[in-house]
């Protein structure tokens, strides 16, 4: 059986029922990956969709205890030992809830929202969610020092993503999934974050829609111990966010030691030196030469979990990263391809130069191939898999032109330009943008200026000639048939600059990713121009103007 295979059972079952809530503006619900607190936004896992109904808007605090309508007691929120958390700080983790809650009674489980900065904390008993409710109604209640408002869930249990959740059963080795992973997430990482909090005996990492993990620690109390520290931490500032449950195996069983997977308690699983044996295939050569001779994530050193001092990192000796042969399992080659597969696309409104105007915000696109026997369907081959981890987490499952985005890892280890025909609009079905100047990460400097986003209702413009108007980019707007922009932010410029950049808001985040894609590197010719201007487009890290 190969690792992929062995592992996959610890990956969430059936996604719960989404959370819903409403705060300042009565009626309005959260997207996926917004935050109503703050300008940060991220693609949450499975397990972060809790609860059920729409929330009833309040009277006095955030979540008093009283409803605005309440006249009728059957749309009252009845008792419920989950307590829906809201106000948290971006640094809190798991074992900041249980010190400031488990005074109101004993806690049995939390479910941390890290990106909404929200948690669902269930109590042992109902009455323990009165005491917590009631007291964050009448005062302040701080939780990493920060004041947190207090409401019932809808749901009576928090649904757990897997059978093993109990720590009293026994099981030592936790579930991770890596939200918004931007860096490459390795053994090393992993045992770097996790080992000085418990011993760590085992590690295999395994992919798909997203980066998840299995710790096996030296004993429960360890596991215990890692989980309350780090569900809801950041590995690097902002981003590679944990949420940590218990897994389903109680001890991992790994053959090899690697990126993917390491086996502390047997070094000499160490893989033969390179040259010896069949080798992982280098389609790009040995490193993107845009991050260095290290690739672009390993000399980044870690930062400490941010506000939890009590457990800090310290310097600890790692094992040295070896190379290693390509592994005979094709499930597990599945996991580490720079090749992206999209489908749900458009069959009239998307074509190659389109997907790579999308996709180009997150990594560098080499070729772009749609496929003949599946209609709708393209691959992407990246500059490496880590571009390919950073377009599932922010792109998948996004509308475009009506139709929803599903982006996965491909079988494929490279884009071979067969097959080609003619797509609906007249172009080839197949380009090749490895020479492109339009790809953002070609070199290490140029990749630094990339602010990673997810899609947003902002669009961040810029590269633009200063005698461009706001009435210009409307009518370019309206001229290729895209939604056009609610509100305008122009930026100021120095008199000799020769361009300029602004915000544009949009009605909704969909009409801003369908601009994203028509009008990105759209070339802005003027009078007596010699050269044209290439429109630049990004998604901003402001919500609103």
């Amino acid at each position: 059986m190969s690792l992929i295979e062995e592992y996959e059972e610890g990956e969430y079952g059936r996604a719960p029922k989404r959370l819903k809530t409403t705060e300042v503006e009565e009626g309005e619900e959260l997207e996926e990956g917004e935050d109503s607190d703050s300008e940060s936004a991220g693609l949450l896992g499975d397990v972060e969709n809790v609860g059920a109904e729409k929330r009833p808007r309040w009277t006095g605090t955030k979540y008093g205890p009283e409803r605005l309508d309440s006249g009728d007691d059957s749309h009252r929120i009845a008792q419920s030992p989950v307590v829906h958390v809201r106000g948290l700080c971006e640094a809190v983790v798991e074992a900041d809830l249980v010190e400031a809650l488990e005074k109101f009674g004993p806690i049995c489980y939390v479910m941390m929202m890290p990106f909404k900065r929200q948690a669902l904390v269930e109590f042992e008993m109902v009455e323990s969610a009165d005491k917590c409710v009631a007291c964050g109604s009448s005062e302040a209640v701080y939780i990493a020092g920060q004041q947190a408002f207090f409401n019932y869930s809808t749901s009576k249990r928090i649904t757990r993503p897997t059978n093993s959740d109990n720590p009293n059963s026994g099981n030592k080795v936790l579930l991770l999934s890596i939200q918004n992973p931007l860096y490459p997430i390795t053994t090393d990482v992993l045992y770097t974050v996790c080992n000085p909090i418990g011993s760590v005996m085992r590690i295999v990492i395994f992919k798909r829609n997203g980066i998840q993990a299995m710790v096996e620690f030296e004993s429960i109390e360890c596991a215990q111990k890692a989980k309350a520290a780090l569900n809801g931490a950041d590995i690097y500032a902002g981003c590679c966010t944990l949420k940590i449950e218990y897994a389903r195996p109680t001890r991992l069983n790994v053959i090899r030691n690697d990126n993917e997977s390491w086996d502390y308690t047997k070094p000499y699983l160490v893989r033969r030196e390179r040259g010896k044996g069949r080798q992982r295939q280098a389609i790009l050569g040995e490193h993107p030469s845009s991050y260095g001779d290290n690739g672009y994530g390993s000399h980044c050193p870690l930062l400490p979990l941010p506000g939890n001092s009590r457990y800090k990192l310290s310097s600890h000796d790692i094992p040295e990263v070896v190379a290693y042969p390509l592994p005979q399992s094709s499930s597990y080659n599945h996991g580490s391809s720079s090749v992206a597969m999209v489908s749900g696309l458009h069959p009239a409104k998307m074509n190659c130069t389109r997907i790579f105007n999308l996709f180009c915000l997150y990594g560098n696109i080499e070729k772009v191939k749609f496929m003949k026997s599946v209609p709708g369907t393209a691959l992407l081959e990246m500059g490496d898999e880590y571009a390919v981890d950073r377009a599932i987490t922010h792109l998948n499952s996004i509308k475009v032109f009506g139709k929803r985005l599903n982006v996965c890892v491909s079988k494929q280890h490279a884009v071979i330009p067969s097959q080609v025909f003619e797509l609906e609009d007249g172009s080839s079905s197949y380009k090749d943008f490895a020479m492109t100047r339009n790809n953002r990460f070609t070199s290490q400097g140029q990749a630094s200026k990339n602010i990673i986003q997810p899609p947003s209702c902002v669009l961040h413009y810029y590269n633009v000639p200063p005698c461009i108007s706001e009435d210009q980019l409307l009518r370019l707007c309206s001229e290729h048939d895209v939604p056009g922009f609610t509100k305008f932010k122009m930026f100021d410029a120095k008199p000799s600059s020769k361009t300029i950049s602004g915000l544009l808001e949009f009605d909704s985040k969909t009409h801003a990713v369908e601009v994203l894609t028509v009008l990105n590197h759209y070339q802005i010719r003027i009078p007596n121009g010699s050269n044209p201007y290439t429109l630049k487009l990004c998604f901003s890290t402001s919500s609103h103007l």
